[in-house]
């Protein structure tokens, strides 16, 4: 497509509120801390040069899924700041033309929001049904073998009216009803309570998870890990009216100018997840894949997961891609590397923004940050509680911003809610903007190359070896414009035959991760030279 869109010719930046900059000192990170930081995401002449923000969630909650559990969805935590200072944001955000998008949770409310209060006050209160509730099996058995995706059953005993709720996560979470009409037209408000704000999309939490079967149906039993890997999830998620849910959410959307609908799947594979952009028309405009954040560092499983992808969706829905967000580890830390950690993170990054769809990054990853390592007694994420050794949990990749070399990196005067990286006092915003060759800069470079590329924005994608060891490299094309784009995901210099159908072009070299690269004249064979984890993208010469 040629026309401009901003969400697909745009750049998304994940804030977690909590960890971007503390203004007050309690140590937790706030609303006016991302005013002060704007300029690094656009505005400056050193700015990262970003077009959206996607914020997680900044309602009011208890904090037993920090954030994720909501007692109101038109109100912002004390501990961010107020609606009217929210609105100050927005306003200070449109000024850069950053778009702002709200990380809508609907699936689920917290167990103290005053509708689960009067659902469980009693069975013939008018909100008992705005969740799901069921009588026991004999023996006060939960109703079926739901397991909850953090652990347990996903049947919760209310002894004051003597039936089970369900949860898809903690038990502090119940989830909504969404089944009932009420229900719906309640959550449709709390969008355009937002939208009319100028919130400008919204990021929608499990939104696969929204309609669960009526019957109560037990999920089929396979092998997996854990007790919720176990079953396949055919009653519980993606059930064939979520279609329709979603039509509506998106008609919503439509009634407001230029607004856009990210979701987030549960647990769905790539095939499942594609039927919810549709054509683009009248469903989501974009749905997360998250097959990067799973793959080892090898370009062969790379471009599977995007072959798959490519192939699943409709040709006019547009891709999105991510590499890190607050719940998976930083992918500066899965890559691992070492010493060659920063040159792995500007490979990543060249993928990541060369790729054909819209990029979402995750604070931090443009200083090449690595999680946080957190020890046990200080563990506050309950997925980390409860899985420890074995999985630690996501403190990790949602520890505090380093913005420069003073105590806690410069993010808080006060105590941090989480501890930073050890490595605030090297690795920080302001070392990695004084350094030209940093993985910041380079950042820079990409989105600024992207910004002015036709062909990454618009053009298709066409891979330039069969079966990549140690290269991925593929053509990004459109009419005005051909560009290759070669990766070298090893720590030795390569020469790599491309596609034997490459016609003999001559390329110039538009950028480079390697300084040698920059001093290198490409020719005109379809062999290709690489220095070690080179990331390059060249342009055919007309």
């Amino acid at each position: 497509m040629s026309t401009k869109t901003w969400w697909r010719d745009g750049v998304f930046y994940q804030i977690y509120p909590r960890s971007f900059s503390d203004t007050n000192g309690d140590g937790i990170g706030d609303l006016q801390g991302i005013l002060e930081h704007l300029d690094h995401l656009k505005g400056a002449p050193d700015s990262l040069d970003i077009d959206a923000v996607w914020l997680s969630p900044i309602y009011p909650s208890p904090n037993f899924d920090f954030g994720y559990d909501i007692v109101d969805h038109e109100a912002v935590d004390p501990a961010f700041g107020t609606l009217e200072l929210f609105d100050t944001l927005v306003q200070e955000c449109h000024k850069r033309d950053i778009k702002v998008v709200l990380d809508l949770v609907m699936n689920h409310t917290s167990h103290q929001h005053p509708w689960f209060l009067e659902s469980c006050s009693a069975r013939d209160n008018p909100r008992r049904d705005w969740y799901l509730w069921a009588d026991p099996l004999p023996h006060r058995r939960p109703p079926n073998r739901w397991k909850s995706a953090f652990g347990g059953s996903g049947w919760e005993w209310h002894e004051g009216t003597g039936q089970y709720y369900y949860h898809m996560f903690l038990r502090e979470q119940p989830d909504l009803n969404w089944r009932n009409p009420e229900v719906r037209e309640r959550m449709f408000q709390t969008m355009r309570f937002w939208l009319d704000r100028g919130v400008d999309g919204f990021r929608l939490d499990v939104f696969n998870a929204y309609v669960k079967d009526n019957l109560l149906r037990d999920n089929p039993l396979k092998l997996g890990r854990r007790p919720y890997d176990m079953q396949r999830h055919i009653y519980d998620l993606d059930r064939p009216e979520l279609l329709e849910v979603l039509q509506e959410v998106r008609k919503v959307t439509d009634d407001y100018p230029d607004r856009v609908l990210v979701g987030e799947p549960l647990g769905s594979d790539p095939d499942i997840a594609a039927r919810y952009a549709g054509d683009g028309s009248d469903l989501l405009q974009m749905v997360f894949n998250f097959d990067f954040t799973e793959r080892p560092w090898h370009p062969a499983h790379f471009q599977r997961a995007i072959r798959r992808w490519d192939s699943a969706l409709h040709p006019n829905a547009q891709p999105c891609y991510v590499l890190s967000n607050h719940d998976v580890s930083r992918h500066a830390s899965r890559f691992g590397g070492g010493e060659n950690s920063d040159a792995r993170a500007k490979v990543a990054a060249a993928m990541l923004l060369t790729l054909r769809g819209t990029p979402f990054l995750y604070a931090g990853e443009e200083i090449g940050l690595k999680d946080t390592p957190i020890p046990y007694i200080e563990i506050k994420d309950p997925l980390g509680k409860r899985y420890w050794p074995f999985f630690r949990g996501r403190d990790g990749c949602r520890a505090p911003m380093p913005w420069n070399s003073s105590q806690h990196g410069g993010f808080t005067s006060g105590q941090p809610w989480m501890r930073i990286t050890p490595e605030y006092a090297t690795r920080n915003v302001e070392a990695q903007k004084q350094d030209p060759d940093s993985v910041y800069h380079f950042y820079r470079k990409l989105i600024a190359l992207r910004r002015t590329s036709p062909a990454l924005l618009h053009g298709r994608w066409l891979p330039m070896i069969a079966k990549p060891t140690r290269v991925l490299a593929y053509l990004r094309e459109c009419a005005d414009q051909t560009l290759l784009v070669a990766l070298n995901f090893t720590n030795v210099p390569v020469r790599v035959n491309l596609c034997s159908a490459l016609p003999p072009y001559r390329w110039k070299l538009r950028l480079s991760s390697s300084r040698s690269g920059h001093e290198r004249l490409r020719g005109t064979s379809t062999r290709i030279s690489l220095d070690a984890f080179e990331a390059c993208v060249m342009e055919r010469a007309r």
